[in-house]
């Protein structure tokens, strides 16, 4: 499928869905965070299903970690300690699935030596940020965190070569740097702009990789 051809109405729901939760969030309204976060990580895994993400061995594994997201998105809802703890692993495990279906498209070995500065320097910065602002019996799950991120970003520059790279990169990116809003809400300053920025990256990123089963052949 080219990418022209992406459904119509898992991006008008996405759409609408992310526009409705960043104004629940701005208003303060839980209501409408409780109703459209969920259609939105709906609508991402609705394009990828869409797009036939059982059809691949890179589409089973991406709809996995994006199931896993959805349950991280759900997770997070409640501002609990220990519910956000376990959004966080299940976050993880969803970059670790999103790092496994990367390396089914073959591995370009240019893709690694061309991101590992960037992947260092966010990884560094990130540490120094946000690491001493976290209690320490955070400060492990949180770590470990980072490592996965880092540990998917390059995964995602193996594709390189792969014509669904250019999805696969920005989507995984967008990904990365949409948790540093997360994070800021929630060891830094919580405050209702973090998500004017992070939660439309999240979700963009989301559906982009989604996306980016147009790019790949069942197989």
């Amino acid at each position: 499928m080219n990418i022209e051809a992406l459904p119509v109405a898992p991006v008008i729901l996405s759409a609408a869905s992310v526009g409705g939760l960043v104004l629940a969030d701005q208003m303060q309204f839980r209501p409408g965070r409780y109703l459209c976060k969920p259609l939105a990580a709906l609508a991402f895994l609705w394009l990828a299903l869409a797009l036939g993400a059982m059809d691949s061995s890179y589409g089973r594994w991406l709809l996995v970690g994006l199931l896993l997201c959805m349950l991280g998105d759900l997770l997070l809802m409640p501002e609990d300690e220990r519910c956000f703890l376990a959004g966080l692993v299940a976050f993880l495990c969803g970059h670790l699935l999103y790092a496994v279906a990367f390396l089914q498209l073959g591995a370009s070995p240019i893709g690694p030596v061309v991101s590992a500065l960037p992947c260092l320097l966010l990884l560094v910065l990130t540490y120094r940020w946000i690491l001493p602002r976290v209690d320490p019996p955070m400060k492990g799950p949180v770590a470990c965190y980072m490592w996965v991120i880092t540990g998917m970003l390059l995964c995602a520059s193996l594709t390189l070569r792969h014509p669904a790279s250019l999805l696969i990169i920005a989507g995984a990116w967008g990904f990365a740097l949409s948790d540093l809003a997360v994070a800021r809400q929630q060891f830094i300053k919580a405050s209702p702009r973090n998500g004017l920025w992070g939660t439309p990256l999240y979700f963009f990123s989301q559906m982009v990789l989604a996306a980016s089963l147009a790019m790949v052949q069942p197989g």
